[in-house]
């Protein structure tokens, strides 16, 4: 069965074309700077790789453009469209409607418009290309994969906050929880790995990448995830200031005069390890710089890596202990320097790293524990595209007739 993943922003669409009964990435690519000057595609495939540059106006013409190369006769995968069996979109926000996946209807679209205050940036982006899809292909049934649903098994003392009830009530202000669809993936794949269990096991999850949340999973449910209302609540990020007193945009308004936008920009865009940094929120940049005698950008990885651990403790408390410690994303996967400083001192937890293996583990899949660690600390990376195509395949089995 031939499964096609997109993931739509503001002026991108990233796809990915599955055979899904081999599990099998036929092409994959990118549209970039929709409706802006420089408008382009890149296309890979196994045999050859295509770059085409032209005015893309919009999303409709974006996807267009994207089924035109999938079939063509030098470029193309599939001899027709329609081979193309379903849709399978990622969606940033499905609020409390939705605790799963969903194949897409007039309702579901009604609830994806009513989530759009949740995630003013991100959903409306996501159903431009639900929507450029259903013009261009009306028959091919689509499925909304949401990175909020995996966290929607978050207990209510854990998801509320100390606020008046009734801004729960009528404007749903709560703990959502992101990064899901990826928390879903590596914790499963890490209790396959290790052969354990994952109706059973305890797992502590950790998604590093620009954007980072970790999460508290037990018998494969979420209990607990650290980014919240937005993705701006956690640990400290690229550019994003993850927890801090709430009072300080309060006395950002009163004292700087500062507009809500501007904080909103700040705290989102201008703050994590680059703005204590001053020089990038990269963390490979960060340490070169680093081991060349930068002092802010050494407080900044041990800024990152302390607010790391201090989450990793709290969960290891919510859950009553660990057997697996699961680390992903381009940080998570590449960053042996921050695996190792997250982890220090955590022995008398049984969380022991090996620091040989973890510093030759990198984008692959690698148990880096130190034989006499009770607790698996395991690097996976993730593959969100995959859950999506396997998602949409089992509800359209189901569910379309």
């Amino acid at each position: 069965m031939i499964i096609m993943v997109l993931n739509s922003g503001s002026s991108s669409v990233k796809y990915q074309l599955f055979n899904i009964d081999k599990e099998e990435v036929l092409a994959k690519g990118i549209v970039e700077r929709i409706g802006l000057d420089g408008s382009r595609l890149k296309h890979i495939t196994e045999r050859k790789d295509l770059f085409i540059e032209r005015e893309i106006n919009d999303h409709d013409e974006a996807v267009e453009l994207i089924l035109k190369v999938l079939v063509d006769e030098d470029y193309g995968v599939i001899n027709d469209i329609k081979e193309i069996k379903a849709v399978g979109h990622r969606v940033v926000h499905g609020g409390e409607y939705f605790t799963e996946s969903s194949l897409i209807t007039e309702e579901v679209m009604k609830r994806l418009e009513e989530c759009i205050p949740l995630a003013p940036l991100h959903n409306p982006a996501n159903i431009m290309g639900i929507k450029a899809m259903s013009k261009i292909l009306p028959e091919i049934p689509q499925v909304a994969v949401f990175d909020t649903s995996f966290h929607q098994t978050i207990p209510n003392y854990a998801f509320l906050y100390a606020l008046p009830y009734e801004l729960y009530e009528k404007q749903k202000i709560r703990r959502y929880g992101f990064h899901g669809t990826s928390h879903r993936y590596v914790s499963k794949r890490a209790a396959q790995l290790v052969k354990m269990d994952y109706n059973k096991v305890k797992i502590i999850s950790a998604h590093l990448g620009n954007g980072a949340s970790i999460t508290a999973i037990s018998g494969g449910k979420s209990m607990d995830t650290s980014m919240g209302y937005t993705p701006l609540e956690g640990l400290v990020m690229g550019t994003r200031s993850g927890d801090l007193d709430p009072a300080i945009p309060v006395a950002l308004l009163r004292e700087k005069k500062m507009s809500a936008t501007s904080i909103d920009n700040l705290l989102n865009k201008k703050s994590g390890v680059l703005g204590i940094s001053g020089i990038s929120s990269d963390m490979r940049d960060l340490e070169k710089a680093a081991l060349n005698g930068e002092k802010r950008a050494e407080l900044a990885l041990t800024i990152y890596a302390y607010r790391l651990k201090k989450y990793i403790g709290a969960y290891l408390a919510v859950l009553g202990g660990a057997d697996i410690i699961v680390f992903t994303g381009g940080i998570g996967e590449n960053s042996s320097f921050i695996r190792e400083k997250a982890l220090e001192g955590l022995d008398f937890f049984g969380i022991i790293l090996d620091k040989e293996k973890n510093k030759k583990a990198k984008k692959k899949e690698v148990d880096i524990s130190d034989k006499d660690s009770k607790v698996r600390i395991l690097v996976v990376p993730t593959n969100e595209e995959l859950v999506i195509a396997r998602d949409t395949r089992e509800i359209i089995e189901r569910e379309v007739k």
